[in-house]
C-alpha cells in the first residue's frame, strides 16, 4: 500500500503539492503578524526524513503529539477519536505499522510557556522520532503571552524539538466563533501567522488547519464547518478531529481516500 514512499526529490515535491507552493509563497510574499516579510517554507528535508521513516518498514517509530485542548481530545469528541486517535488507527493498523506508539501528551488550557516549563516530562522523556504540536489558542488570551513571546516560545520548543533528535510538525488550531468566542476571535487571527512564520524561518513542516478550515468556509457550500466541524465555539468535534487529521495525512502524503481514516468506508473483515 505504501509502495515507492521515498521518491526522488523533484518527483516529492511534485506528489506533495510542495512545489506549486513554494513556487506561490516566493511569487507572492508571506507575511507574519508583525508586518514584516518572513522566509518561505521549505519543509521539504523534514518531510523526506519522514518519508525515510515510514518506508522503514521494520523499524519502528515514537509519534508524539503535545499541545492544549484539541491535541488533549476530552469531552469534546463525545467519545470519539481524537486527531491523534485517528492518526495512530492510520499509521499502526492500515499501514501496518503496528509496532510504531503513538503518545500524546496534550492538556487543556495549556500554552507554549507550559510546553517550555515541562519538555522533560512532556516530550524528551519519549524520545520520539516526531513531534506534533498544536498551540495558540490559549496563547492569544494570556495576558503576558504577546505576539513577540509567543514566537518566541514557539521557535525555542522547535529548537528543543530538533535538539532531541525528532522532527517537529506545526498546526495552526481550527478557527473559531467569533461572535461566540469573542476574546479569541479578536486575538486568534494574530497569532496564526505567527506560528507559519516560525514554520517558515525554521523550515519545519507546516499543517495549516486554520487556513483550510477558513477555505472551506468560502469555498465548500455542501459544508457547514460551525455546525458540522466544531462542538462548541473553541473545539472540533468528531468530524473537526477527523478533518484535522486528514490534511496531517495529506501534508505526509499518506493520505489514502479509499481507507476508512480518510473518508473511506469500514467494512467487516477477517481480522
Amino acid at each position: 500500500m505504501m509502495e515507492n514512499l521515498l521518491p526522488s526529490r523533484r518527483k516529492f515535491l511534485k506528489a506533495t503539492g510542495l512545489g506549486a507552493l513554494l513556487t506561490g509563497i516566493v511569487n507572492q510574499g508571506v507575511f507574519g503578524g508583525s508586518g514584516t516579510k518572513v522566509k518561505s517554507e521549505d519543509a521539504t528535508k523534514d518531510l523526506e526524513k519522514i518519508a525515510t521513516l515510514l518506508n522503514a518498514k521494520d523499524k519502528p517509530a515514537i509519534w508524539l503529539f503535545t499541545g492544549d485542548s484539541i491535541t488533549h481530545g476530552a469531552k469534546h469528541t463525545k467519545g470519539y477519536r481524537s486527531y491523534p486517535e485517528v492518526f495512530g488507527e492510520r499509521i499502526r493498523w492500515e499501514m501496518q505499522r503496528m509496532r510504531d506508539v503513538v503518545i500524546n501528551t496534550g492538556i487543556s488550557g495549556n500554552t507554549t510557556a507550559n510546553i517550555l516549563d515541562d519538555f522533560e516530562w512532556r516530550v524528551s522523556q519519549f524520545r520520539p522520532a516526531v513531534v506534533s504540536l498544536m498551540l495558540g489558542t490559549n496563547d492569544c488570551i494570556r495576558k503576558g503571552i504577546t505576539l513577540e513571546v509567543f514566537e518566541k516560545n514557539l521557535d525555542m520548543i522547535i529548537t528543543k524539538i530538533r535538539a532531541s533528535g525528532a522532527i517537529p510538525i506545526l498546526h495552526t488550531p481550527n478557527i473559531v466563533i467569533p461572535e461566540k468566542a469573542p476574546d479569541r476571535g479578536a486575538t486568534l487571527p494574530l497569532y496564526v501567522p505567527v506560528i507559519r512564520k516560525v514554520a517558515g524561518n525554521r523550515n519545519a513542516i507546516l499543517v495549516d488547519n486554520y487556513q483550510h478550515w477558513e477555505d472551506t468556509m468560502k469555498n465548500d457550500t455542501s459544508v457547514n464547518v460551525y455546525r458540522q466541524w466544531l462542538n462548541d465555539p473553541l473545539h472540533p468535534g468528531e468530524k473537526g478531529h477527523q478533518e484535522i487529521a486528514r490534511l496531517l495525512f495529506k501534508k505526509l502524503s499518506i493520505f489514502d481516500p479509499k481507507e476508512p481514516t480518510c473518508g473511506g468506508a469500514y467494512y467487516e473483515g477477517e481480522h
